[in-house]
């Protein structure tokens, strides 16, 4: 296995690394004081201008659509090693995804569109989702259920003609919250008398289609996550033409495991660039602040967590290109131990590094002064997201076993 970057790929880190000081960390309070001012003014919900504006420049400097891979609609798009270390980049702050049309869950939505959608499918949802002219929402977890266990979606799909009539609730809808979210993939149960792992099916659902009601948003340590929200959303007689539906019936769980894959690795990469960030915070706050008569960063555990740091990112950074690489040459279903084993290695490290970040900083690391206390709110999520810690362990396990 050779991990060097490609000669494209590391001019490609050069020009996002570029972006990234000329226009997204100069506007991350920008950024926020938008949001701040649409709060106060009353909606949150409304898409913010300084990304709106930055998406143009994006596209501009070829940085658009980089994490599809083998897709004519967009041939830009990437191999999973290639995009890794440019994920990564991305993931240092977190918006910035969105402003190169690379953010969740709209890259697995479109990886799904791709390869699992019809070519009207992809004429009517795909190609706005790779102009970033609309957004959309993954509707999977349910309240009622163990969601972790994907056989439980109790969520039901009945064919009545040439239409699907779909009832059941659903719970962090990422996305639905965003004014802009046009379309749904929804998961249900199209046949509760087939084999337990094809009864499940995976259909489109237009947001504006009469039934689709928003409950409520969802917060994450008291973050809305405004504008995009994890929304709960209630799905009553929702009618979709027969042809909204993906592959056939009885393919959702398949999909979903398919798409899964590289979501799981996107995650991990991005985890990678916020654990980066966190350590650079680090060092900088402990070489300026002064205890006990000498700089924090002189005291040896501090130096420890450093070192520490450096070996935990390190490998985390190693395993991540390792499935990548597997996920390139022999498929995501070969490689679902490499993909499972960084899915619980990645965000654990990542915590570990912004928790000792956090405490280099003091009461200024929990607090919305630096972006600390939100990047360990949204990395705390991905052990649940895309499936929990345990299940991944369940399954490298039963793997060790055979």
């Amino acid at each position: 296995m050779d991990f060097d970057y490609s000669a494209k790929t590391k001019e490609l880190q050069a020009r996002l690394l570029a972006f990234m000081d000329e226009h997204i960390y100069p506007n991350e309070s920008v950024y926020l004081e938008e949001i701040a001012a649409n709060r106060a003014k009353g909606n949150a919900w409304i898409p913010t201008r300084i990304i709106e504006e930055l998406k143009p420049k994006a596209r501009a400097a070829g940085l658009w659509n980089l994490f599809l891979p083998k897709s004519s609609r967009a041939p830009q798009g990437l191999s999973n090693l290639e995009y890794a270390p440019l994920c990564e980049i991305m993931g240092r702050v977190p918006w910035a995804p969105e402003v190169f049309n690379c953010s969740a869950p709209d890259t697995g939505n479109m990886e799904t569109l791709e390869r699992y959608g019809s070519e009207d499918n992809k004429d009517q949802w795909l190609e706005p989702l790779l102009r970033g002219e609309i957004r959309s929402a993954f509707l999977m977890t349910e309240p009622a259920v163990a969601s972790s266990d994907a056989t439980n979606i109790e969520c039901s799909m009945r064919r009545e003609g040439d239409e699907y009539v779909i009832n059941g609730r659903k719970w962090w809808s990422s996305g639905v919250g965003d004014p802009r979210c046009a379309i749904l993939i929804v998961m249900g149960k199209t046949d509760t008398e087939a084999p337990r792992h094809s009864q499940q099916s995976m259909i489109l659902v237009p947001t504006n289609t009469q039934g689709v009601n928003v409950i409520r948003p969802l917060t994450i340590f008291g973050y809305d996550d405004a504008p995009h929200g994890h929304m709960e959303v209630e799905l009553k007689d929702v009618r979709v033409p027969v042809g909204n539906l993906l592959v056939g019936e009885g393919k959702g769980f398949s999909i979903a495991q398919g798409r899964l894959g590289p979501g799981r690795i996107h995650h991990c990469m991005r985890s990678i660039g916020v654990a980066e960030r966190a350590l650079e915070l680090m060092c900088q706050r402990l070489n300026k602040r002064v205890a006990f008569g000498k700089p924090l960063s002189a005291q040896g555990v501090w130096r420890e967590r450093i070192a520490e740091s450096r070996c935990m990112i390190e490998q985390a950074r190693l395993l991540t290109l390792k499935a990548a690489y597997m996920m390139d040459t022999v498929g995501n279903k070969v490689a679902q131990a490499q993909i499972a084993m960084i899915k619980i290695v990645a965000p654990n490290m990542s915590l570990q590094i912004i928790d000792w970040a956090m405490q280099a900083h003091g009461a200024a690391g929990i607090s919305g002064d630096t972006p600390l206390a939100y990047a360990y709110a949204y990395q705390r999520t991905l052990r649940f997201a895309d499936g929990p810690d345990e299940v991944h362990r369940n399954a490298l396990a039963k793997m060790e076993l055979a």
